[in-house]
């Protein structure tokens, strides 16, 4: 039989946090540290997401380099057509064909100065051809859990086939964090100018960079088509958070909406301890045990991201299918503690067993079995009848 408890947790006591009502159209902010979903506005449709679709491309290379396949100083050729892309307009290194970029070179040349030249030949360095690479993109991006990403090419120009979500966009971004922190720090770098070539596009575009709101990534996106977007990431105090937007209608806007979503993440919502490791929130019932009952406790610390204004509106109740057969060791997982928080998906968190609970002897086991006898044959109403 499911049992449901319900809890009273003495932390929480206000009211819910407002809902940011972001500009863009579609948008994803997570917190990496607690890996809480703080905003989801349409973040699972795959739209065309510009030159923010070069971080899989980064990815791509990044991989490469953990693998052993290139390193740092291997330099890669540049074809007609990825010197073409300068003439196509939008950002570029300036590449020419008489140039041998390293690989150190094309990751600046990518994240910093948004080269569409760079990724073509990183495309064309690792898989042979553009479209062999695009291929390889979208395998990987559905490995990677990206469902909602396909790659038509390594640089995010306009192409009907060329799409991602917000959510995966995301999540990308949380790997190249988590997975590659030797490269990372690239993505905070503000200024890049290969060959002095480049020196009107020698500016990181992120607009969060210099406002001192602890941002150190990661990439911004433009076409007609996708509008102004930004996949960014910022660190305060033991915080991190990411975020993917598109759809905004100018440069501006899309600045002021991005400092305003990392202002917002950081300022309404509080890292709380709601329970404490091995300390008892509940007790279950136990059947044929040498014991009636056992605690029920966490494991670790449950510490969650809560609104910073909410309190009273938080509730808990402990789940669990009991009553629970002995023997019990201390430390089984044996129900869950769901902690219902106000404009936030439910959090599930296991319990363990206080104590080691052991069979009961020959006498206890007839008494259970004689109330349940009694339960079952005379039940309370039909004794108070």
């Amino acid at each position: 039989m499911l049992h449901r408890l319900m809890l009273f947790l003495a932390l929480l006591t206000a009211l819910p946090a407002q809902a940011f009502d972001t500009q863009a159209s579609n948008a994803w902010v997570y917190d990496l540290t607690t890996h809480t979903v703080l905003m989801d506005k349409n973040a699972d449709v795959a739209v065309p997401p510009a030159s923010m679709s070069k971080l899989m491309t980064i990815n791509m290379l990044f991989e490469a380099l953990r693998d052993g396949r290139v390193a740092m100083d291997t330099t890669f050729a540049v074809s007609t057509r990825a010197k073409g892309m300068t003439a196509l307009g939008g950002s570029t290194m300036f590449l020419q064909e008489t140039d041998r970029p390293t690989v150190e070179q094309l990751i600046h040349g990518m994240i910093i100065n948004s080269g569409n030249d760079a990724c073509v030949v990183v495309a064309e360095g690792l898989a042979g051809s553009e479209e062999a690479f695009a291929e390889q993109m979208s395998q990987r991006a559905q490995a990677l859990g990206m469902t909602n990403s396909h790659f038509a090419n390594a640089s995010g120009m306009p192409d009907p086939s060329h799409r991602m979500s917000m959510h995966d966009l995301g999540l990308l971004a949380t790997r190249l964090i988590e997975e590659f922190p030797e490269y990372y720090p690239v993505f905070a770098e503000t200024e890049y100018n290969y060959a002095d070539r480049a020196v009107e596009n020698r500016f990181n575009r992120n607009p969060l960079l210099k406002l001192n709101i602890g941002a150190d990534g990661l990439k911004t996106g433009h076409t007609t088509e996708a509008g102004y977007g930004l996949v960014g990431s910022a660190v305060q105090g033991n915080r991190r958070i990411v975020f993917a937007i598109t759809g905004l209608p100018s440069e501006t806007a899309r600045a002021e909406e991005s400092e305003r979503i990392v202002n917002w993440a950081f300022r309404q919502f509080a890292l709380k301890t709601v329970a404490k490791s091995g300390v008892r929130v509940a007790e279950a019932e136990v059947w044929l045990g040498d014991a009636a009952t056992v605690g029920l406790v966490p494991a670790a610390d449950v510490t969650r991201l809560l609104p910073a204004l909410v309190q009273d509106q938080m509730s808990a109740e402990v789940v669990y299918t009991g009553p629970l057969q002995a023997p019990i060791a201390k430390g089984d997982e044996v129900a869950e503690l769901v902690l219902h928080i106000p404009n936030m998906p439910d959090a599930r968190v296991p319990l363990v067993a206080e104590a080691d609970v052991g069979k009961g002897g020959f006498l206890g086991r007839l008494t259970a079995a004689a109330k349940v006898l009694q339960a079952r044959f005379f039940p309370p109403e039909a004794a108070a009848s």
